[in-house]
C-alpha cells in the first residue's frame, strides 16, 4: 500500500511539473507612456495560453536598462530576455550573448515594412525581434510659420531659406544639434550613410561633409542655434519657449511634446525633408534573448513576439507611443487615428522611406569621435572636412575587426 501511494504521488508530481509553464524571465525598458500598455500585453499574453509564463521587470529607459544588464552579466542573475535598444545588438552579438533565431521564425507574417526585420539581423542573421521602431520628423512653429507666410518646408533649401527669415535678435530660426541621431538624419535624407558598405566609419564621404557644411553655414549666418550633448535639455527649451522656431526628433518626442508640456502655440509636424534617393533612419527597440536561454524559452519568446505583432495590438501600441506600425496589415485600423489629425498621416507617411543605418558593433567604441567633431565645426570654427578627418582617423584606429 505504501509503495502504490508513493507511486500515486510521484506520478501526481510530475504531472503537475509537466503543466507548469516555461517560465521567462523579461527586463524590459518601456517606460511612460507606454509601459501600463506594454505591462497589459504581457499579462494577457500569460493569460491566454499555458505553455509560458512572462515575469517582467521594468529596468529603466535603454540606457539605464543596459547598464543594469551588463552588470548582471558579469555577476550572474541576468534575464532570459532583454528589451534593448537595435544599437546594442550588435555588441550583444560580437560579445557571443546573442541567440540565433531564423530556425524559429518559420511562418511569420509576410507584410512587415521593408527593412523592418533587418533591424534585428547582425551579419544577415536575426538575434533581435524588433517591437518599436521610429523614424524622426520635422517640428516647427506653425503660428510663426503663418506669421511670415511660410510654408512646412520640402527641401532642406527651404528650411535654410525659412531659418533666415524666422531669425531675430530674440530667437533662431534652426535649433542644430550636434549629436549622431540628429546628423544622421540630415546625412540620409540626402542620400548619404556615415557607416560604409564595409561597416565601418564613412565620416569622409562627400554627402557627409556637404551635410556638416550646410549646418555649419546656418550657424555662421546666425539663423541657427547650436546645441551640443549636454544642452539636449535646452533644445526643447527654446523650441517651446519660441527662442527657436524648427529643429528634428523622433517622432515618439510628439506625444510627449503635444500631451505633456504647454504649448503657446500651434505646432507644426512634416516629414523629413529628402532628395532623390534619401531616407529617414530607422531607431527602436527588439526583443533579445541571452546566451543559456533554453529551446523552448526561444519558443516562447517568439509567441510572445507574434502576439505582440497582432494588427490589433500593432495599432493599440502605434496610438500610445507613435512608434511605428510593423505591418502592413494594422493600417487599416489606424484610418480613422489618421484622419482626426492629418499631421499624422503625413509624418507616418516615412514609414515607406525608412531605412537602417547601424548595425556596426563597434558603434559604441567610435561614434564619440564624430560627435566631438560636429561639435569642433559647428562650436569651434573647424573646418567640416577637417574635423571630420580627424574622427575618421581616430574610429578606424579603434575598430576592432
Amino acid at each position: 500500500m505504501y509503495r502504490v501511494l508513493t507511486l500515486f504521488m510521484l506520478l501526481l508530481g510530475l504531472s503537475a511539473m509537466a503543466q507548469r509553464p516555461t517560465e521567462i524571465v523579461f527586463w524590459h525598458t518601456s517606460g511612460p507612456p507606454a509601459q501600463d500598455l506594454f505591462e497589459g500585453f504581457i499579462k494577457e499574453f500569460n493569460a491566454q495560453q499555458k505553455d509560458y509564463k512572462i515575469t517582467y521587470r521594468f529596468v529603466g529607459d535603454y540606457r539605464e536598462g543596459g547598464i543594469k544588464l551588463l552588470a548582471a552579466l558579469r555577476s550572474g542573475g541576468a534575464p532570459h530576455l532583454f528589451h534593448g535598444e537595435i544599437s546594442f545588438l550588435g555588441r550583444v552579438v560580437q560579445e557571443g550573448l546573442g541567440v540565433p533565431l531564423d530556425a524559429h521564425l518559420a511562418g511569420i507574417p509576410n507584410d512587415f515594412f521593408p527593412g523592418f526585420l533587418e533591424t534585428g539581423k547582425v551579419k544577415g542573421q536575426t538575434y533581435g525581434l524588433p517591437i518599436g521602431l521610429s523614424v524622426p520628423v520635422f517640428f516647427y512653429n506653425a503660428d510663426q510659420f503663418a506669421a511670415k507666410g511660410l510654408k512646412a518646408p520640402s527641401s532642406w533649401e527651404d528650411v535654410a531659406n525659412a531659418a533666415q527669415k524666422l531669425t531675430s535678435r530674440a530667437a533662431k530660426g534652426y535649433i542644430v544639434s550636434s549629436d549622431i541621431y540628429s546628423f544622421n538624419v540630415l546625412v540620409m535624407s540626402r542620400g548619404g550613410s556615415l557607416v560604409g558598405k564595409d561597416g565601418k566609419p564613412n565620416f569622409t564621404d562627400a554627402r557627409v561633409v556637404e551635410s556638416l557644411e550646410y549646418l555649419q553655414e546656418m550657424v555662421k549666418k546666425g539663423s541657427a542655434q547650436s546645441r551640443n550633448i549636454a544642452e539636449a535639455q535646452f533644445s526643447v527649451a527654446d523650441f517651446l519657449r519660441t527662442k527657436a522656431f524648427m529643429g528634428v526628433a523622433p517622432i515618439t518626442a510628439w506625444p510627449l511634446i503635444e500631451d505633456r508640456a504647454p504649448i503657446p502655440f500651434k505646432l507644426g509636424v512634416t516629414a523629413i525633408p529628402r532628395t532623390n534617393g534619401g531616407k529617414v533612419p530607422l531607431a527602436g527597440g527588439a526583443l533579445i534573448p541571452l546566451k543559456g536561454v533554453s529551446p523552448e524559452q526561444v519558443k516562447g519568446i517568439v509567441a510572445f513576439w507574434k502576439y505582440l505583432m497582432e494588427p490589433a495590438n500593432i495599432a493599440k501600441w502605434v496610438k500610445t507611443t507613435y512608434y511605428l506600425p510593423m505591418r502592413r496589415a494594422a493600417q487599416p485600423l489606424l484610418e480613422d487615428w489618421y484622419k482626426a489629425d492629418p499631421r499624422r498621416r503625413v509624418a507616418f507617411a516615412q514609414v515607406e522611406e525608412a531605412d537602417i543605418w547601424l548595425q556596426d558593433p563597434e558603434f559604441v567604441l567610435w561614434y564619440g569621435f564624430l560627435e566631438e567633431a560636429l561639435e569642433r565645426a559647428l562650436k569651434g570654427g573647424t573646418s567640416a572636412k577637417a574635423a571630420l578627418e580627424e574622427a575618421q582617423r581616430k574610429a578606424l584606429q579603434v575598430e576592432r575587426k
